[in-house]
């Protein structure tokens, strides 16, 4: 029996159980728009499938007890120390398990490097205005997978119980503390008792590995559907419209090209963790409540946390007795708060400023939303300076300047530095509006000048080429917000009255703020009209679901 006849008659017999041959063929064909952002979310799937592949094998070995033990390992500066015994069996694992450094550095790097890419989708999401109508639900997802990558980080790098990671549970146990009322119960509730007890780690490894990586399992799952049900956004081009999908089907194509990269990021990984050490906890030793190593710093997508708490006054009150930690309640929580709580809030507000409940398919140029643009651009800058103050004493020691110099600047700068972020982002935005306007209208630069029968001196110019047009059109107007007044009297209209109806008005003119829009009438020769409606160039309209490819091309179109 061949082997095609093989697969034939095992595909029947499933196909007569299951009947999901429709399925298969409809997923097979689905339409995948390239460019080079997307591969963001692929990096967050494979980097969370290391994760779990590497964590299954570190949990063979680990032993997630608080035990005392004596250690007798291999690692001979340790040996005759006490020691708990989740620590013992990291350095077990580390020295003694064949393979077990470089799957223990790759498991590591790997969660950097989702914690990464999950900042960086999000951040390109926010920019090219992917989160609108009707993917909110999915920005909201990625919001809490977010959230969850933060805690699982934070309880996956401290499951070995060695000094550096013991600092973060003290920390930890300090901003559950600061929570008014309730948080030294909240903090005795997740130690057992006093810090450290003995089964915080026990608890931890559960939320590690159990809990959490059920949640973002799960939470992928329903984010991968939603994206096939809704189908992909894709960045403006020739032939790009709000009605379809322009790109590579599934099979065999995509299939191909992201099996490669799945491979392509594991081969990453594993040279990150070949050649560059991180977590070296042999070098630490093992937890002690009364020391702290000189210079410690926690992964890059918590140092917010460490020099927000870093900046913070110390603000500390005593109200019926009850100290109230402000210094250490705020940095923790508001600055978290306000990022996320505003992020998740974000697509609702913009819609009700803009009154724009239209469905986007196709992505927004960064440059064509300014004010969106520049907000995050702000987000960033308030991290980065809380990011950098996190390691003042570092910057301090290396410069050779007081640390309260740092401090008192990042003290400054914490304000300063975003509301500029904010102006540079929104001017150059603008001004990329303009170059794009100059280019539809008068058309490229050749570098050829002429003369003129007068004497005049000009330089030649071309029209744009097709494509390049179709993404400097791309640019739509946002819905007028509802008239102010009636053509009988000034009534203002619904939505638009009392203190919140000016508010939104006000607000309205910031957010749409741009360049205006070209006449079409330039030399540019596009239709001006910024709705991305194909021009001959050999793209079809097909029926909704269908794909095209032409001779020699792995070019499809899927109509919404």
């Amino acid at each position: 029996m061949s082997v095609e006849r093989a697969l034939e008659e095992t595909g029947n017999w499933l196909d007569d159980r299951l009947h999901g041959a429709r399925g298969v063929r409809v997923l097979l064909r689905k339409v995948f728009p390239d460019h080079w952002s997307f591969l963001l979310g692929e990096i967050i799937l494979y980097s969370f499938i290391i994760l779990l592949l590497t964590g299954t094998f570190l949990t063979l070995w680990f032993q997630p007890s608080m035990t005392d033990v004596i250690y007798h390992g291999s690692y001979i500066p340790l040996r005759g120390v006490r020691m708990s015994e989740a620590y013992a069996s990291t350095l077990k694992i580390s020295f003694d398990v064949r393979g077990g450094l470089l799957i223990r550095q790759i498991h590591h790097w790997a969660a950097d490097l989702f914690m990464a890419a999950i900042f960086a989708h999000m951040i390109r999401i926010f920019f090219t205005g992917a989160y609108r109508k009707p993917r909110e639900i999915n920005w909201l997802i990625g919001i809490v997978l977010l959230t969850l990558g933060l805690l699982e980080g934070l309880f996956g790098y401290s499951l070995p119980d060695d000094l550096l990671s013991g600092a973060g549970l003290r920390i930890t146990e300090g901003v559950l503390q600061s929570i008014p009322i309730v948080g030294s119960y909240l903090a005795y509730f997740l130690f057992g008792g006093p810090f450290p007890g003995n089964q915080i780690i026990p608890r931890m490894y559960i939320l590690h590995v159990l809990l959490i990586p059920g949640l973002i399992l799960a939470l992928v799952t329903v984010h991968l559907f939603l994206m096939f049900h809704q189908k992909h956004t894709q960045m403006p081009g020739k032939g790009r419209t709000n009605t379809n999908v322009v790109g590579a089907p599934m099979y065999p194509y995509f299939m191909a090209k992201t099996g490669a990269f799945f491979f392509f990021t594991f081969a990453a990984l594993a040279l990150a963790a070949t050649f560059t050490q991180i977590n070296p906890i042999w070098l630490y030793g093992p937890y002690n409540p009364v020391a702290m190593s000189a210079g410690s710093q926690p992964d890059f997508y918590m140092g917010w946390l460490e020099g927000a708490l870093r900046i913070m006054p110390p603000w500390q009150w005593v109200w019926f007795n009850h100290t109230w930690a402000f210094n250490v309640f705020i940095p923790a929580l508001v600055p978290l708060g306000l990022v996320f709580g505003g992020a998740a809030a974000w697509p609702f507000v913009e819609q009700w400023i803009t009154g724009d409940r239209r469905e986007h398919h196709l992505n927004d140029r960064p440059r064509n939303a300014p004010t969106r643009t520049a907000i995050g651009i702000t987000v960033i800058a308030f991290y980065g300076v809380l990011w950098a103050e996190g390691a003042n004493d570092i910057i301090a020691d290396h410069l050779d300047i007081p640390l309260y110099w740092v401090t008192w600047g990042a003290r400054v700068g914490i304000f300063v530095v975003p509301a500029i972020a904010y102006i540079v982002t929104k001017r150059i935005c603008l001004g990329l509006q303009l170059k794009d306007n100059h280019l539809i209208e008068h058309g490229v630069e050749t570098g050829i000048i002429r003369q003129l029968p007068g004497g005049e001196f000009i330089e030649e110019t071309r029209p744009v080429d097709e494509d390049t047009l179709a993404v400097l059109t791309s640019r739509i107007a946002h819905p007028a917000l509802p008239s102010g007044e009636t053509a009988e009297a000034e009534v203002p209209a619904p939505g638009m009255r009392g203190a919140l109806g000016k508010v939104r008005e006000r607000m309205y003119r910031v957010i749409t703020e741009s360049a205006p829009m070209p006449d079409g009438h330039g030399n540019g020769h596009g239709n001006g009209h910024g709705n991305g409606h194909a021009v001959d160039g050999g793209q079809e309209s097909l029926p909704a679901g269908a794909t095209s490819a032409g001779p020699g091309t792995d070019a499809g179109e899927d109509q919404h």
